[in-house]
């Protein structure tokens, strides 16, 4: 007896361009974790400012544990002293003034631009398109205006004999301008570099604030118009509670860029007369360039980091207490 055993029929010749079960698929891509990828597009901003300024902050550092001067620069020697210079810088009755003039300048310019700020910002979203024009673009070039031209203008404005300080002063009637000094002592002196740092840092609050005003709903202002509210009710009870983000960020950078402002006060007077308008920038470098006592300055250039850095964690005590009371 005789079976047959019939053949499967042969597969089809595989269509050209066509692709077998199997081949040809790229194999699944790896999804980067969500919680991963704000860390991941912060990475190259974070490795930049560690290149340029990391190796500046840690020779700092170092030189403040030294002692710096003419002699080790010309004889190229190092000589670790501990932490005498910081014992030296705490025992001058000079750091304890431009620390404590430091802050109450940190604190009269921060509480001047963040008023002055306010009220222009609010301004711009009540004028119309023309004259919100005409004051953004004015608001851009004084903030655009280089410090060292614009310290340059001020001390023009207020020059003993040719500035037009004393000149309108005279003109108003008072007496004694003829020639004065505005620069005669360290008070007036840091008056006149708050108006520029004033000046200069007014447009920056009053155009953030301008755009965060702008994406409040028209809704929320008709209907505080319809139940009465005045202007200082709808600024203090809605205004407020939706800007205070910005009102706490902007606070804390102004202080920064306040408490370590340097050009203007540096090439307004010198930090004079009598290193009476010192603040701690300013005592750093006349202490490093003036004194060539290197180690001395990085003393104090790290304390004053060490002061900015402790403001810092009161201020992101406040966002995570307001991140606690939102959640």
């Amino acid at each position: 007896m005789t079976v047959h055993i019939e053949e499967a029929p042969a597969p089809p010749p595989p269509v050209k361009g066509s692709r077998g079960p199997g081949e040809g698929r790229r194999p699944p891509r790896r999804r980067v974790p969500s919680g991963l990828v704000p860390y991941l597009l912060l990475a190259p901003a974070v490795f930049a400012l560690l290149a340029v300024l990391g190796y500046a902050l840690a020779r700092n550092v170092l030189i403040s544990f030294q002692e710096f001067g003419r002699r080790q620069l010309i004889s190229r020697t190092t000589e670790w002293t501990g932490l005498d210079n910081f014992k030296a810088v705490l025992e001058n009755e000079r750091f304890w003034d431009s620390l404590v003039r430091t802050f109450f300048f940190t604190a009269a310019n921060v509480v001047l631009i963040m008023v002055l700020g306010t009220l222009l910002g609010l301004l711009l979203n009540a004028l119309g398109k023309k004259m919100r024009l005409v004051l953004a673009v004015s608001l851009v070039a004084a903030w655009a205006m280089p410090v060292i031209p614009s310290t340059t203008v001020f001390r023009w404005l207020f020059d003993t004999q040719f500035g037009l300080a004393n000149w309108l002063m005279r003109t108003l009637g008072f007496s004694g301008y003829d020639q004065h000094n505005w620069f005669g002592s360290g008070m007036s002196t840091l008056a006149i570099v708050t108006l520029l740092i004033v000046w200069t840092s007014v447009p920056f609050v009053a155009l953030n604030l301008y755009a965060g005003l702008t994406t409040v709903s028209g809704e929320i202002w008709e209907a505080a118009r319809c139940d009465g509210a005045s202007s200082q009710r709808i600024f203090w009870s809605i205004l407020m509670p939706i800007m205070r983000p910005f009102f706490m960020i902007t606070t804390f950078l102004e202080i920064i860029w306040v408490f370590k402002a340097f050009a203007q006060i540096y090439a307004m007077n010198a930090g004079g007369p009598d290193r009476q308008s010192e603040t701690l920038p300013v005592m750093a470098y006349v202490e490093g360039m003036g004194q060539n006592q290197y180690g001395m300055a990085a003393a104090i250039s790290v304390l004053t980091l060490v002061i900015l850095l402790i403001a810092m964690s009161f201020y992101f005590r406040l966002i995570l207490k307001q991140e606690k009371e939102n959640s």
